[in-house]
């Protein structure tokens, strides 16, 4: 087991891609904020997948400090880099892209509420779900990435659907400013309860764990009532939502695969997502599950 190549620098990262280039080497971007688990291994894995045994997987590990409203949790969020190295030597990266604040942002933090320094505009799809309660947290989420993206070059990178409002935004990103790469999304890796793997989860002491369970409940019991109808969907989640008290619930949404509403009547077969996020103790989790409306799921 080799241990990956740490850039901290876009003048290291530069020299160990151009390298990589010049040989004809493909190259996967799986951008991580650290505090790596196996929902991250499993995006690892995928990008090895994508671009073979011959291929470069670059991670990068980076707490961005643009997608954190005030009075969220960018001070303790945990930095666990030499335990991050560890992960990413067991998935076979072959190098992890770890700069400080100012080598991303080298004019200082742009305001996202000032539109201060250059921004990406998510547009507005950022301002329902996650964006109406995070006012300027896609913003911040775009431009960090628009920003990897820029420095890394890569031929694909690897989002998880877990964080499906951004992976959708994403896209739309990259498909607006005509950017060269595929974006692939990998499906949420889970507990053997159903919780989604979450860096955030370690917040939560054991009582409050048995309690976030009722999100991936919530939304399986949507999927199972997808054959009824949007109507049927949400019921059945917010009755297993109910059931715990314990979890405050922020949002429960169905959407379709964009995150643009359904119609009234969809006909049978109809994709769908269904999204929730909710307050666990002091900890905010979100999850999301596709499912089929009207037809067999």
């Amino acid at each position: 087991m080799s241990r990956p190549e740490l850039a901290s620098t876009r003048a290291e990262l530069a020299a160990l891609l151009d390298r990589d280039r010049r040989a004809g080497r493909a190259i996967a971007l799986v951008p991580t904020m650290g505090a790596l688990h196996a929902g991250h291994a499993a995006l690892l894995g995928r990008a090895r997948t994508e671009v073979g045994a011959d291929g470069r997987v670059v991670a990068s590990v980076f707490v961005n400090p643009l997608q954190f409203g005030p009075g969220e949790d960018l001070d303790r969020y945990p930095r666990t880099l030499p335990e991050d190295l560890e992960v990413c030597a067991r998935e076979g990266v072959d190098a992890v892209f770890a700069p400080a604040v100012d080598e991303v942002y080298p004019g200082g933090i742009p305001d996202t509420s000032a539109v201060a320094g250059v921004t990406v505009d998510p547009g507005p799809l950022a301002d329902v779900l996650e964006g109406a309660t995070r006012p300027g947290h896609f913003r911040g989420v775009l431009t960090v990435v628009a920003k990897l993206l820029g420095l890394v070059r890569p031929d694909v990178a690897v989002f998880g659907e877990k964080d499906y409002q951004q992976l959708v935004l994403v896209r739309q990103m990259v498909r607006d400013l005509c950017l060269a790469v595929r974006i692939v999304g990998a499906e949420t890796v889970r507990e053997a309860d159903g919780l989604a793997l979450s860096s955030r989860n370690r917040y939560l002491d054991p009582e409050q764990r048995q309690q976030a369970v009722t999100l991936s409940r919530a939304l399986q019991a949507a999927r199972a009532a997808g054959r009824s109808g949007p109507y049927a969907v949400l019921a059945a989640a917010r009755a297993e939502l109910q059931r715990t008290p314990a979890v405050a619930v922020d949002y429960l949404a169905l959407t379709d695969p964009c995150l643009a509403e359904l119609p009234p009547a969809p006909p049978a077969g109809t994709p769908a997502r269904v999204l929730v996020a909710a307050r666990v103790g002091a900890t905010r989790l979100i999850d999301n599950l596709a499912l089929t409306l009207g037809g067999d799921h």
